[in-house]
């Protein structure tokens, strides 16, 4: 397959030409002017908001004037990630794509189709004049990644639609009407360093490969956590020797991401070095072996480094204490049957990083129930307090309950199944969407979720399944030809 069989072409060009276009979260300048630009050029009512959300409005078609109003709503920022050997600055080059069987990919950075696939839908859509619709407003927020701002940012009266869509979940066939709420926890421990004791021996340890992934949707996929195998490792040597002295540990980058890749430094006593050595092999193996079917490409290195300053051992052992014992992964289950099992409750480890004089831990929560958010935060900073370090939780964002009386559901559904001839499962999901926020400043918007299918989103490896951008391409169309007409 060519890039120029990508189908429906239209919606393809304009994801070439977002990627095109830098947009990091909270720095999405280029792409909220180049949006601007796009909808006065084309003659329609184009609006900023103060936040920098942008809603480009198109009237009906002929014939469908009365019909209730459509939003539909994707975010312009993207997770920025690549390969450690990958030259690559987010700020000023393009995302190059390329196309392996059915799946469109990047070369050694994240894609960008989370969500630049639900922006390039919308915007073709605009573009379209053989589309049937009634009155529609396409809505384009910054900043979701790192905090959903943008739809934290928006005041009520900017949206003014009956029906909101959401094109920004990962699985076609799948209609998402729930989503969890979530919060950050940061922890903070202050550390002394002093020189490492006479005789001491530095090894360098790198864990990479990882899968990684959402730390949300894909929290219950057993994946690993290099975090916690780098402290469970630092754990079980500190217990079982003495003399270990921790330098330096870094993991992590993103907050809702399950950190793949990570290294400490640490100085051993000459006569134990081999001894370190061995146990790294054995623990190697062990992990291996622990997640032999969803991380198959784990990359293990111990080598020999520089001397230099070390952590004052009890500070380094509460640090690592603190690692080994704080939660990570789901917490509890939805105990409701409509939700079919989904993870409820659950914390990520994100990222843990040494300065001179301090660690700093980022980690987070979510849940579809916000009394349990509290708890999970709580339990988190708990762990952490306990060690000695600092920890607060950020405010966050909130849950979206279903809505049992939805119409959108049911014209979402009717038309899915006349479509494709089979039933789209309905479920909620266990990440932060957008529409938690829109469902407080308007109440009465009916909303639901779909897009077409991702996977390893927020990593290098994140991929776009081609056949599905077309599948939801219908469906939408579909939809919009059978909103009802308003009361």
């Amino acid at each position: 397959m060519n890039k120029s069989d990508l189908k429906p072409q239209r919606v393809f060009e304009q994801f070439a030409r977002i990627n095109e276009i830098p947009r990091p979260s909270k720095h999405e300048e280029k792409m909220i002017e180049y949006l601007k630009q796009w909808g006065e050029s084309h003659g329609l009512d184009t609006q900023v908001d103060e936040t920098g959300n942008v809603i480009i409005r198109k009237p009906a078609t002929k014939g469908m004037e009365g019909r209730k109003t459509v939003v539909l709503q994707s975010h312009m920022d993207m997770v920025c990630d690549k390969l450690v050997d990958v030259t690559f600055d987010f700020d000023k080059d393009p995302i190059r794509t390329r196309i392996e069987g059915e799946w469109l990919t990047a070369e050694g950075t994240t894609l960008g189709a989370d969500d630049g696939i639900g922006c390039a839908i919308e915007l073709a859509l605009l573009d379209s004049d053989d589309v049937e619709h009634g009155p529609i407003e396409c809505v384009f927020t910054r900043d979701e990644e790192t905090g959903l701002t943008g739809a934290e940012g928006m005041k009520a009266g900017f949206m003014t639609g009956d029906y909101l869509i959401n094109l920004d979940s990962e699985d076609e066939g799948e209609i998402f009407v729930s989503c969890a709420g979530g919060r950050n926890t940061q922890a903070k421990f202050h550390i002394t360093r002093e020189a490492a004791p006479a005789g001491s021996f530095f090894l360098r340890a790198q864990l990479k490969g990882l899968v990684g992934g959402h730390s949300g949707d894909d929290i219950n996929k057993k994946r690993a956590n290099a975090i916690k195998l780098l402290a469970r490792f630092l754990f079980a040597e500190m217990k079982k020797y003495e003399g270990i002295r921790l330098a330096q540990f870094h993991s992590g980058k993103l907050h809702n991401a399950i950190p793949r890749d990570g290294q400490f430094i640490i100085a051993v006593p000459d006569a134990l070095k081999e001894n370190i050595k061995a146990d790294w092999n054995v623990f190697a193996a062990d992990v291996e072996e622990e997640f032999h079917v969803t991380d198959t490409q784990m990359q293990w290195l111990m080598e020999s480094t520089g001397a230099e300053p070390v952590i004052k051992a009890d500070e380094a052992c509460r640090f690592i204490w603190a690692l080994q014992a704080v939660d990570n992964g789901i917490y509890a289950i939805c105990q409701d049957e409509a939700l079919g099992g989904m993870v409820e409750t659950s914390s990520n480890i994100a990222s843990v990083h040494t300065e001179d004089t301090e660690i700093n831990i980022l980690s987070s929560q979510r849940s579809n129930v916000m009394s349990n958010l509290d708890n999970m935060c709580a339990t988190i900073q708990a762990v952490f307090e306990l060690a000695g370090a600092e920890a607060v939780s950020s405010d966050g964002y909130p849950a979206w309950k279903m809505r049992a009386d939805s119409e959108l559901q049911k014209i979402v559904k009717d038309t899915y199944v006349k479509l494709f001839g089979k039933e789209p499962i309905v479920r909620g999901i266990h990440a932060g969407l957008e529409c938690g926020l829109f469902s407080e400043r308007y109440p009465d918007l009916d909303m639901v979720s779909f897009g077409p299918t991702l996977r390893f989103v927020h990593t290098p490896d994140e991929r776009l399944h081609i056949p599905t951008v077309q599948m939801v391409w219908d469906h939408l169309l579909e939809i919009l030809k059978n909103i009802p007409e308003k009361n």
